[in-house]
């Protein structure tokens, strides 16, 4: 069973998102993802400026079965983005809700982050869809 902290909010495409003390989110895909897609050979994350709509395709992630966009859970302006995955995609296998960080969104509406799915209910999500 993929881990799920309780401290986060989680989009039904299985990214999750973070709320930190500053009033930014941080933004990368779930443990259940990471590991469907098996080991991580390439990510390519949005740049700091970039303006991104809820839904919005932001960033890739390649492994050696697939490629996969990843999409951004909520609007926002990326505020920060984990050079570390350039060179160390890996990140994301290893630690994906630590180290394997992929964005820090400044939210347009903090509350959206409300809307999203809790972990309780992304379980039951993954359960549904049979994994």
């Amino acid at each position: 069973m993929s881990q799920i902290p309780a401290d986060l909010r989680f989009a039904r495409s299985h990214e999750w998102v973070k709320p930190l003390a500053d009033g930014t989110v941080e933004i990368g895909i779930s443990d259940h993802a990471q590991a469907a897609l098996g080991d991580l050979v390439f990510v390519e994350v949005p740049s700091v400026g970039r303006s991104l709509a809820a839904g919005e395709a932001c960033a890739v992630v390649e492994s050696v079965k697939a490629a996969s966009d990843v999409y951004s859970p909520i609007a926002g302006t990326v505020v920060a983005a984990n050079a570390d995955l350039a060179s160390t995609p890996e990140l994301i296998n290893q630690d994906p809700y630590g180290s394997g960080w992929m964005i820090r969104l400044k939210p347009v509406d903090p509350a959206a982050v409300d809307s999203l799915l809790s972990a309780t209910d992304y379980e039951a999500q993954l359960q549904a869809e049979g994994a």
